[in-house]
C-alpha cells in the first residue's frame, strides 16, 4: 500500500475516533462546563461534571466568594459573599479547566406590567429630512450644502445652545436679514462637528429658510418592566427608542411617563404587527422621570407607586444561566388598566456574557391572549417576564411573519443599566 493511502486511512480512523469521544459521557459533561458562572449570594449553582473531577478555588480576592463541591454527577457551586473566584477542575491531579465565578448581590425588584405613555424631549433639534429652497436662483439646499445629515443633532447655533425647535427660527431669520452665515455645532456618532450654514430667502414666502426639517421630540406607548420601591427606580420597554423617520436612537435631554389606558387593540397578523391603542392619562398627572433612553429601554425615577400590580412585594430576580426552556407568564394590559398574567413558553435562551438585546424567544400560549392580540403586539415592549417565581426578562420585539412568537431582553442587563452595576459588584471583592 503507498504511503498516500496509509495517511488517509490513518487520518479517517482519527476522525472517527475524534466523531466517538463526542459521544462519550464524559466528555459531553466536559464541553458542558462553562468558563463562566454568576451566582447570587447565599445561592448554589448545580452543573454536570466528569466523573471523578475533583475541584479546587482560588481567589482574586482576601477572602473565597465561592465554595464548591462535588455531589454524584454533580459539581455544586455555592456563593458565599460578593466577589469573584477561580475554580480549578482537576483530574487525577492534572488542572483540565479554569471556571470563573462571579457572585452578585441579591436583588429583588416588583414587576410591572402596567401600560404607560412616553414622551422623550431630545437634546437639542434632530435633523429628520431636507427640503429645497424655491429661491430666484432655482431650487437649492443649503443644509446639504453645508454637510448636514440626516440624524444630526442640533445643539449650538453660533454658540447658543439649542433646546427645542422654536429656538431656532430667531437666528435664521436673523442671519437670513445680515446675509449672514450660522455657525452650527451638530452630534454625528458620539462626536461634535462644526458646520457653517447660510439661510436662503425662499421666492414665494419672502421667508428665510435652512432646508431641513427638524424635531425636538418623540412620544408613544409601552409598558413598565420593573420598579425598586425603596429607590423609586424603574425600567421599561426592554429596547432602545428610536426616531421614526431616521431610525437614530433618540438623545434624551429629559423625559416622563404617565399611566395609559388600553381602549382597543389592533390584532396581529403574518406579516402585519398589531398594536395597543391607548389613551394617556392627565400629562399633569406625571407618574415619572425618563433619565435614559438605552439598548435595553428607558430609565428614570417613579413620583409615585404605579396602581394596579398583580403584586406589590417585591420578587428575586433569575440570572440568564438560570432562565429554562418551558412554561412561563407575562404581565401585561390588554384592556383597561388592569394588568394580568398570560401563559408563555420561553423556546430558547441565551446565557450571555456580553450585554445584548435578544437573549430569549419566547411564544404566546394563552388562549386568551391569542384571541384578544394575535399575539405580541406594539405596545407590549417592557412586559414582564416571570418563571418559577422570578423576574427573567421582558418582551422586546415580535417576530414580523409569525406574531404570536418574538424576543425578549434578560432582565440582568436591564437592571445593570438602570444603574444596579451587579456585573462591577461580582468582580469586585467584598
Amino acid at each position: 500500500m503507498k504511503s498516500g493511502q496509509v495517511r488517509r486511512w490513518i487520518g479517517i480512523v482519527l476522525l472517527g475516533i475524534l466523531m466517538g469521544l463526542v459521544f462519550i459521557k464524559p466528555v459531553q459533561q466536559y464541553f458542558s462546563i462553562p468558563n463562566h458562572l454568576m451566582l447570587f449570594e447565599g445561592e448554589n449553582q448545580a452543573i454536570l461534571s466528569p466523573a471523578s473531577v475533583l475541584s479546587k478555588v482560588s481567589t482574586v480576592s482576601t477572602k473565597s466568594s465561592v465554595a464548591s463541591a462535588e455531589n454524584g454527577e454533580q459539581l455544586v457551586f455555592a456563593g458565599k459573599n460578593t466577589g469573584s473566584s477561580k475554580v480549578t477542575l482537576t483530574m487525577g491531579g492534572f488542572p483540565i479547566k479554569k471556571v470563573n465565578v462571579d457572585v452578585v448581590p441579591k436583588i429583588r425588584v416588583i414587576p410591572g406590567g402596567q401600560s404607560i405613555g412616553v414622551k422623550l424631549n431630545t437634546v437639542g433639534v434632530m435633523v429628520v429630512g431636507f427640503h429645497l429652497v424655491q429661491t430666484r436662483e432655482g431650487e437649492k439646499s443649503p443644509a446639504e450644502k453645508a454637510g448636514i445629515k440626516v440624524g444630526d443633532i442640533i445643539t449650538e447655533i453660533n454658540g447658543k445652545e439649542i433646546q427645542e425647535m422654536s429656538d431656532v427660527a430667531p437666528f435664521v431669520k436673523k442671519a437670513g436679514k445680515k446675509e449672514d452665515t450660522l455657525k452650527l455645532t451638530v452630534m454625528r456618532d458620539k462626536k461634535k462637528l462644526h458646520k457653517e450654514l447660510k439661510p436662503l430667502r425662499d421666492k414665494d414666502s419672502s421667508a428665510y429658510q435652512i432646508g431641513l426639517y427638524i424635531r425636538d421630540s418623540a412620544a408613544g406607548i409601552g409598558t413598565l418592566t420593573f420598579y425598586d420601591p425603596d429607590s423609586m427606580t424603574y425600567g421599561a420597554l426592554g429596547h432602545v427608542i428610536s426616531d421614526v423617520d431616521t431610525r437614530e436612537a433618540i438623545k434624551v435631554h429629559d423625559g416622563k411617563i404617565v399611566g395609559s389606558t388600553v381602549t382597543s387593540i389592533d390584532k396581529g397578523n403574518n406579516g402585519q404587527p398589531g398594536e395597543k391603542i391607548a389613551k394617556l392619562s392627565h400629562q399633569r398627572s406625571i407618574l415619572g422621570t425618563v433619565k435614559e433612553n438605552s439598548p435595553f429601554g428607558i430609565f428614570g425615577k417613579l413620583k409615585r407607586k404605579p396602581e394596579n400590580a398583580i403584586t406589590r412585594k417585591p420578587i428575586p430576580i433569575a440570572l440568564s444561566n438560570e432562565v429554562e426552556e418551558g412554561p412561563a407568564k407575562i404581565y401585561t394590559v390588554v384592556e383597561g388598566n388592569k394588568v394580568e398574567a398570560y401563559d408563555i413558553k420561553v423556546v430558547s435562551s441565551i446565557p450571555q456574557k456580553f450585554p445584548a438585546t435578544k437573549g430569549l424567544v419566547i411564544k404566546i400560549t394563552d388562549p386568551e391572549l391569542l384571541k384578544k392580540t394575535g399575539g405580541i403586539v406594539q405596545g407590549m415592549s417592557g412586559s414582564p417576564i416571570i418563571q418559577n417565581g422570578k423576574l427573567i426578562g421582558a418582551v422586546t420585539h415580535v417576530f414580523v411573519n409569525d406574531p404570536t412568537s418574538g424576543y425578549g431582553v434578560h432582565i440582568e442587563w436591564m437592571l445593570d443599566e438602570a444603574g444596579y452595576n451587579i456585573f462591577e459588584k461580582g468582580r469586585k471583592a467584598s
